[in-house]
């Protein structure tokens, strides 16, 4: 099974106590390796009298990156102000993911990757190309730029592997 990302429905205006709750209890219940990362997808805004202020892009809503077992599901679904999940049909059946493009321009946004560069992303591993003008293509990560969320990889064009910078945001890992 591989972590992906779902989107929660909670109680509207208790997005930040539902995410403490949930990463409570997977730590807790010993289900970090499941349930890895809660966000609260928000963004800062500047009102009239310029002072700062988060303002919730979807109020009533979570992001979870989970893996998707019995257990770990079962764990989301019953922390207190979670309704269910979106992309469930409801009696009983698993919710899908979102796809990787919907989880880039969310969490991009927020200034925020899918991929957790340090852990995720390796010299030597193979990614697939999910954007831009090499998208289809498999290559092999040669070095990663964390600070400014870029990697190089060698990708076969022509029978010829050739390096190509991509953004974090153009890959998917296999």
């Amino acid at each position: 099974m591989e972590k992906e990302w779902y989107v929660v429905n909670t109680y509207s205006g208790h997005e930040n106590k539902v995410k403490e709750k949930l990463e409570m209890r997977a730590s807790s219940m010993d289900m970090q390796d499941y349930i890895l990362r809660v966000v609260v997808p928000e963004t800062k805004e500047i009102d009239d009298k310029g002072k700062e202020k988060i303002k919730k892009l979807f109020p009533g809503y979570i992001l979870v990156e989970m893996v998707m077992t019995d257990e770990a599901w079962f764990i989301v679904r019953n922390t207190p102000g979670v309704t269910g999940f979106i992309g469930s049909s409801g009696k009983g059946a698993k919710p899908f993911p979102l796809t990787p493009q919907e989880v880039d321009k969310i969490l991009g946004s927020m200034g925020m990757s899918r991929l957790n560069a340090e852990n995720d992303l390796k010299e030597g591993e193979k990614v697939k190309v999910i954007s831009g003008p090499f998208e289809g293509m498999f290559g092999t990560i040669k070095s990663v730029d964390i600070e400014n969320a870029k990697l190089e990889v060698l990708v076969d064009l022509f029978g010829q592997e050739t390096v190509v910078e991509l953004e974090f945001s153009q890959i998917s890992k296999n």
